[in-house]
C-alpha cells in the first residue's frame, strides 16, 4: 500500500478520525476498571480471580506495544490502527458475555491489552504525521502530541467513568457498559476507513523479529534509571485504583462501584494536572522530576499502606491523589530520559520497551491478592514504600555515575508526551510536549 496524499483543502483536519479511534481504544482499555467489585459481588469470584482479570490486559498489551510499532513501519500506520480498532471492538463484545464465566472475560481482556498497544504504538505516530505536510499545514510542532495524548487520557477516564456509572445505576451491569463502548466504537471505526496512510508498505530487508532488537535497551541510563522507575508508573495507577477499592469495600457498602470510580477518575485526573509540574522539572533538571516522582511513590504508599488498616474512604482519595501525581511526573520523566537516550533511529523501539516495563507494573494488584493469604495488605503495602525509597536511592546513584551521564543535546528536549509509545519517525514527536493520562487501566 502506498502512502496517500491528503491535500490541506481537502480536510483541516485530517488527524482527526485517528484522534478519535485512540479515544475509543483508551475507553475500551479502563471501562473494565472499575468494575472490579462488580465481578466480586455478582460474579462470586475471588479477589485473586478479578485482579487476575486486570493483569490479562497486560499479557495483551505489552506484544502490542512491541511489536505494533515496528510492524506499521513495515506495513503502514493504517492496517495496523485499523486491527487496533477492530480488537477494541471484539473485545467489549467479548466482555459483553463475561456472565457466562471466566473465559470471555481473561479473552476480553487479552484483546483489550492489544488494542490499547496498538493504540499507543501506532496512533500517536499516524496522528503526528497526519498533523503536518502534507496532510496538514499547522505550524504548531507540539499540537500532535497534545492531540495524541489527550485523547489517550480523554479516553481512560471516560471509560472508568460511565462504565462505572452505568453498572452502578443502569441495567445489566455486566453488560450495558460494553455495549455502549461498542456502539461509540462503530462510528469512528468507518469514520478511520477514509483517513489516508502515511509511510509507504517497504519491502522487508530483515525479519520482523530483527527490526524489533533494541541495542539502546543496554545504555546504563536506561538499566541504572529507566528500569528502576518504570514499573512504578503503573504500579502507582493499580494501586490506586484495584487495591484500595477493595480494602475498603465493606465502608462505601453499596456506593462501591461509584467509589471505585472516583478512584480511577481522580488518580489519572491528578497525573494530567501534574503534566506542567513535571514538564518544567524535567526541563530544569530530568533527575529532579524522577525522584520527585519516587519519593511521592514511596508516601503515597505509606498512606496506603495505613490505609489497609484504617479502611477509610477518605484517606483512599488521599493515597489515590499522591499516587496519581507520582505516575504522572515518573510517566513524563521516563519519556524525557528516552528521548536523550536513544538516537532517532532507536526511539520508537526504545519507547515500546519502556512501556512495555511500566505495564509490567499493572500486575502488582495480582501479586498482592496471591500474597493475602499469607501476608496483610498493611505489610505488603509498607514493604512497597521501603521499595519505593530503595529505588529513589539505586536510582539517584545512578544518575551521579559517570557511566550513566549522557552529552548536552542538540536538539530541544523541552517535554515529552505521555502516551504513545511511537513507531517510526512518530515517536520524536510524541517527545516534544507533556500532557498525559494514561493510562489505563
Amino acid at each position: 500500500m502506498s502512502a496517500g496524499r491528503l491535500a490541506p483543502s481537502e480536510s483541516e483536519r485530517p488527524w482527526l478520525p485517528a484522534v478519535v479511534a485512540m479515544f475509543c481504544c483508551g475507553w475500551g482499555g479502563n471501562q473494565f476498571t472499575p468494575l472490579l467489585l462488580m465481578y466480586r459481588r455478582l460474579g462470586g469470584y475471588s479477589e485473586v480471580t478479578v485482579d487476575a482479570f486486570l493483569a490479562a490486559y497486560v499479557v495483551g498489551l505489552v506484544p502490542g506495544l512491541l511489536v505494533a510499532g515496528s510492524a506499521s513501519d513495515r506495513y503502514g500506520r493504517k492496517p495496523l490502527m485499523l486491527a487496533g480498532t477492530v480488537a477494541s471492538v471484539l473485545a467489549s463484545a467479548v466482555l459483553a458475555a463475561g456472565a457466562t464465566g471466566q473465559v470471555p472475560l481473561y479473552a476480553g481482556r487479552l484483546l483489550t491489552g492489544i488494542a490499547v498497544g496498538i493504540a499507543m504504538a501506532v496512533g500517536t505516530s499516524w496522528v503526528k504525521e497526519l498533523s503536518q505536510a502534507p496532510y496538514s499545514t499547522e505550524s504548531d510542532p507540539g499540537a500532535a502530541a497534545r492531540r495524541a495524548s489527550l485523547s489517550l487520557t480523554v479516553g481512560f477516564g471516560a471509560g472508568a467513568g460511565v462504565a462505572g456509572a452505568l453498572a452502578q445505576w443502569g441495567p445489566w451491569p455486566m453488560v450495558t457498559p460494553y455495549v455502549v463502548h461498542v456502539l461509540v466504537t462503530l462510528p469512528a471505526l468507518g469514520w478511520l476507513v477514509k483517513v489516508p496512510e502515511t509511510r509507504a508498505r517497504v519491502a522487508a530487508t530483515a525479519s520482523l523479529w530483527a527490526d524489533l532488537r533494541v541495542p539502546e535497551a543496554g545504555h546504563p541510563r536506561f538499566t541504572r534509571v529507566v528500569v528502576p522507575l518504570a514499573p512504578w508508573v503503573f504500579g502507582a495507577a493499580g494501586v490506586a485504583y484495584a487495591v484500595m477499592p477493595q480494602l475498603v469495600a465493606d465502608r462505601v457498602g453499596e456506593w462501591g462501584l461509584a467509589y471505585a470510580t472516583l478512584l480511577t477518575v481522580l488518580t489519572l485526573g491528578t497525573g494530567a494536572l501534574v503534566q506542567p509540574l513535571a514538564k518544567r522539572l524535567g526541563a530544569r533538571s530530568t533527575s529532579r522530576a524522577i525522584l520527585t516522582a519516587m519519593a511521592l511513590m514511596a508516601v503515597g504508599m505509606g498512606v496506603c499502606a495505613a490505609n489497609a488498616s484504617l479502611r477509610s474512604p477518605w484517606a483512599g482519595l488521599g493515597g489515590a491523589v499522591l499516587l496519581g501525581a507520582a505516575y504522572g511526573i515518573a510517566v513524563v520523566s521516563g519519556l524525557l530520559e528516552i528521548q536523550r537516550i536513544a538516537s532517532p533511529e532507536a526511539l520508537a523501539g526504545l519507547t515500546g520497551v519502556y512501556y512495555a516495563l511500566t505495564y509490567c507494573g499493572f500486575l502488582a494488584p495480582t501479586v498482592l491478592a496471591a500474597l493475602a493469604p499469607v501476608l496483610s495488605y498493611t505489610v505488603m503495602l509498607g514493604a512497597l514504600s521501603v521499595l519505593a525509597l530503595a529505588c529513589l536511592v539505586l536510582i539517584a546513584c545512578g544518575l551521579r555515575s559517570r557511566a550513566t551521564a549522557l552529552p548536552r543535546p542538540e536538539r530541544s528536549t523541552g517535554g515529552v508526551v505521555a502516551q504513545g509509545g511511537g513507531a517510526g519517525s512518530g515517536a520524536a514527536e510524541e517527545a516534544s510536549a507533556a500532557r498525559t493520562g494514561a493510562a489505563h487501566r
